[in-house]
This record gives structure tokens, C-alpha cells and sequence, in this order.
């Protein structure tokens, strides 16, 4: 995927496919940081609301993202380490939660938005097919 593909608007929505990639550090940051830490979102320096974790801002590249992709998701296994299934985590403005529950949620959000990713990657190749 070039830069500008990965920025391409399909949908109506913020959705594209840097966007979805952007959203997926706010969630394991959401989850694994403010859920286990009790840090908030701010201290974070993530926005409040979750639909604004799509906007792109001009220094955001598919390097950069991905960078802080793979360290969002090294911060989710240090905070969890050594914890059990049946671990409550209090830090989540839901309030008291499961470790376990908090582990579904973030696997049903990510393969939801891979879906999301792969029907708007489909729409870039078949793009390119149409013009090559």
C-alpha cells in the first residue's frame, strides 16, 4: 500500500485503512493502559472521545503507525503480565471488569476492524486493476 492508498477515503466514515490501524493503538491503549493502570486518556495523550482516535494528522505515516502499534501492544503485554483470567481491573471508566472480558472485547474490536481493513484494501486493488 502506497502512503496515499492507506489515507484514501471509501466510506462516508473517518475509515481508511492508516485510520483503522491509528483506532487500533487507541484501543489497546484504552483497554491494556487506562483498564489496568487506571491512567487516563489524556495522561495517554489519546483523545476522549473513541471516534476521534481515526483522525490522521499530517505526520502520521504507515511507519509511524505501525510503530506505535507494536509498541501499544508491548506496553498490553507488560501491564498483564502475570495476571490470570479472573483478574478484576478497576482503572476503566466502565467500571470493574475482568481481565478475561477486557481480552474478548479487544479481540471482537480488532477482528471487527479487520474486516473493516480488508474490504477497503479489496476496493484499492480492484482500483488498481481498473487503471493497470
Amino acid at each position: 500500500m502506497s502512503e496515499e492508498e492507506a489515507r484514501r477515503s471509501l466510506v462516508p466514515s473517518r475509515t481508511r485503512l492508516l485510520s483503522l490501524l491509528k483506532h487500533a493503538v487507541f484501543v489497546e491503549t484504552v483497554w491494556f493502559g487506562e483498564a489496568v493502570t487506571g491512567r487516563s486518556r489524556v495522561d495517554y495523550g489519546l483523545p476522549h472521545d473513541s471516534k476521534d482516535s481515526f483522525l490522521l494528522d499530517s505526520t502520521d505515516t504507515i511507519a509511524s503507525v505501525s510503530a506505535d502499534y507494536r509498541a501499544a501492544v508491548d506496553r498490553s503485554h507488560s501491564a498483564i503480565e502475570g495476571m490470570v483470567l479472573d483478574t478484576v481491573l478497576t482503572g476503566h471508566r466502565a467500571g470493574p471488569m475482568p481481565l478475561r472480558w477486557v481480552l474478548l472485547h479487544v479481540l471482537r474490536e480488532l477482528a471487527q476492524h479487520c474486516g473493516h481493513a480488508d474490504i477497503l484494501r479489496e476496493q484499492i486493488l480492484a482500483e488498481r486493476g481498473r487503471r493497470g
